[in-house]
């Protein structure tokens, strides 16, 4: 065991006391540089070779790859760095610091998912790394909780062909092979205020969005009919209206209104196809009101990814989890690790506490994981 490194309570909670919140909000972003330091300490320390990348279109973040050994083939063992924001008022532990009572370790990032690597940095150092006989690969991305700037980079620009990739998120270490996309839009309808006391002379942006809506809900049944994908719970695309505003007054036409929707695709549902759906379902009232309605992005949009179930990478991983493989409704950074290498969602802790004050791993995971990791390195790289 390689007693220079802190041991594993002291390194999860080091990482959990470096701040390291993902924001679309400037004010409240910050930069993964103190975790991300950290991590390369500790595993140039068991003897990997570090290369840190700056993540473009971020606010100073940083990607970690840390690599024991060199050609194809072994694992990646795959996580983001960054957290959410958080509501101190609902908090009643402290952030950044690990708590732990009641077979519980509290703290933002206990398991989504800076904890994770508190537990890939355990198993290794148990493991004597000269005996691998595949390559080892460690990746730490930035930005998961916004943009996914950090995967999407690492997935244009990496070279290593591993046979499996295992991303730490939170699935109660029950393998996930498959999850639907995410794409968050924004409709815009631009009218043309004035006094309600002669509604000629305005255009009301209300009423247009009205139409709008009512194409909404024609497609959101037509995904409902169209698309199947059984291996899911809710087995068809869904769409969401999740927040409108316009106008601004009772006795003033309604001059802009702005509805937020979410759709959320099946695997194999593309991206630019979805878009074309909803933009045609749109037309009749665009060409009605020619330059009145726009569609943007909330964000960037998430495809769905999945590992195919006949995958080699995912029969062994099922094996030594003794659990077969099942899908989630939630997004992650899979469909752009799964360009690299089959990748299997795989994690200690419930997703029911991401996002959540309190955050928390039941410590009854900590020996299970530990052991699974140990199983998963010992069989895809020795």
């Amino acid at each position: 065991m390689n007693m220079s490194i802190p041991s594993f309570l002291n390194m999860y909670n080091e990482l959990i006391s470096s701040p390291s919140i993902s924001s679309s909000n400037p004010e409240l972003d910050q930069s993964n540089k103190l975790v991300i330091e950290k991590l390369a300490d500790w595993l140039e320390e068991l003897g990997f070779t570090i290369t840190l990348e700056e993540v473009p279109f971020s606010r100073n973040k940083l990607n970690l790859l840390a690599s024991y050994g060199t050609g194809t083939g072994g694992l990646l063992l795959s996580g983001h760095t960054d957290t959410v924001p958080f509501d101190e008022e609902q908090w009643t532990k402290d952030p950044f610091k690990l708590t732990q009572q009641d077979n519980r370790l509290y703290g933002l990032g206990t398991i989504d998912m800076k904890g994770f690597f508190a537990f890939v940095l355990e198993a290794i150092r148990d493991i004597d790394l000269t005996k691998l006989k595949k390559p080892l690969h460690i990746l730490a991305t930035a930005d998961e909780e916004t943009t996914m700037a950090g995967a999407i980079y690492f997935a244009k620009t990496a070279t290593l062909k591993p046979d499996c990739a295992i991303i730490g998120e939170p699935t109660g270490l029950i393998p996930i092979r498959a999850h639907k996309g995410h794409v968050a839009n924004v409709i815009k309808v631009i009218g043309k205020s004035g006094h309600s006391s002669d509604p000629e002379k305005g255009i009301n942006a209300l009423e247009i969005m009205h139409q709008v809506i009512a194409r909404l809900l024609k497609l959101r049944n037509k995904l409902k009919t169209k698309y199947h994908n059984d291996s899911f719970q809710i087995p068809y695309p869904t769409l969401n209206l999740g927040h409108i505003h316009g106008g601004d007054a009772a006795n003033r036409i309604c001059g802009h209104c702005e509805l937020v929707m979410d759709m959320r695709p099946l695997p194999d549902m593309h991206l630019e196809d979805l878009y074309e759906l909803l933009h045609k379902e749109l037309k009749p009232i665009m060409q009605q009101w020619p330059d009145r309605i726009a569609i943007e992005y909330e964000n960037m949009p998430i495809p769905g990814y999945e590992c195919l179930a006949q995958s080699p990478a995912l029969k062994q991983v099922e094996s030594l989890a003794k659990h077969q493989a099942e899908t989630a409704n939630y997004s992650t950074e899979a469909p752009y690790i799964n360009q690299i290498a089959p990748a299997i969602i795989l994690g200690p802790g419930s997703i029911d506490q991401a996002h959540q004050a309190d955050e928390f791993l039941d410590m009854d995971f900590i020996k299970p994981t530990d052991l699974l990791l140990k199983k998963l390195i010992t069989s895809f790289c020795l």
